[in-house]
């Protein structure tokens, strides 16, 4: 049987908080690290912070970019040196990790965090439960309303390549926006410049599977299906190809199923929307 991967956003549901929707690779703890979560402290006594210890001389980290960082997590502990309580995660010694800035892939505090650090830089970020995981945690690593603290390092700022559209059937329907529930069936493969189509090894389908229902535009897919996906009309079908920036970034996927920064072909057919 061919292993389900599924088009949730890695900051939705991370290797700690596996959605049952979501089947990738558990060993990268860097998903679960600075994956979005249900904001929904009602009250919070931790200030976000932001603490410059090396101001970097490089590009400067602007939403729409993709940035490429290291970093390290501890729970907060006022009580302990730096206030740095239990560690639960660090890209250092296993490779640095990207992500869109702004795009929603991350935890709110990172994604404030980084905007305004230049190549170089290094911060320390104290952070609320609230902007962090919630009252939701993660896993057995950081509990219900762990406030956190993260030293980051940005290494690069790099301009994402853009999404490509091939409409090959314009649908007659309803239009995708933003903040609808869209159904639609999709087939996957990795990027090959030199197969027909460009479609190389297929990863996953829903065609036999069934139908895909996501709610446009509130991140809970890559970002290359939010854009990609906009616009359509019902019984339409588009050819996304998707560059890796857009879709699972540096992150492995699926045990090595969506090797780390693939570029991505997909075939969608809009369905139904709700």
């Amino acid at each position: 049987m061919k292993k389900v991967i599924t088009l949730i956003s890695l900051s939705l549901a991370s290797q700690l908080l596996l959605n049952p929707a979501i089947a990738q690779d558990s060993k990268t703890q860097v998903d679960s690290t600075v994956a979005s979560a249900a904001q929904n402290t009602p009250t919070q006594t931790t200030q976000f912070q932001k603490i410059d210890s090396q101001v970097g001389t490089g590009l400067e980290a602007v939403s729409g970019k993709t940035v490429v960082v290291h970093y390290s997590g501890w729970l907060l502990d006022p009580s302990a040196a730096d206030q740095k309580g239990k560690p639960f995660d660090s890209s250092i010694g296993r490779g640095p990790f990207s992500f869109p800035l702004g795009a929603g892939r991350v935890i709110q505090a990172w994604d404030q965090g980084f905007v305004g650090m230049k190549v170089g830089g290094k911060r320390t970020l104290i952070i609320p439960s609230a902007m962090g995981y919630g009252e939701r945690g993660a896993g057995n690593v950081i509990p219900p309303g762990a406030d956190l603290i993260f030293d980051i390092e940005l290494l690069d700022v790099i301009t994402p390549p853009s999404l490509e559209k091939i409409d090959k059937k314009i649908g007659k329907g309803k239009e995708a926006t933003a903040g609808q529930q869209v159904s639609v069936h999709y087939t996957g493969w990795l990027r090959d410049s030199e197969a027909k189509d460009q479609h190389g090894k297929e990863f996953d389908s829903s065609i036999k599977r069934g139908p895909f229902s996501f709610k446009l535009g509130a991140h809970e897919v890559i970002l290359g299906w939010d854009q990609g996906v906009a616009g359509m009309k019902i019984g339409g079908k588009r050819t996304l190809i998707i560059p890796a920036a857009l879709a699972y970034g540096s992150r492995e996927v699926g045990n090595g199923l969506i090797p780390a920064n693939s570029d991505l072909v997909f075939d969608v057919e809009l369905l139904q929307i709700k």
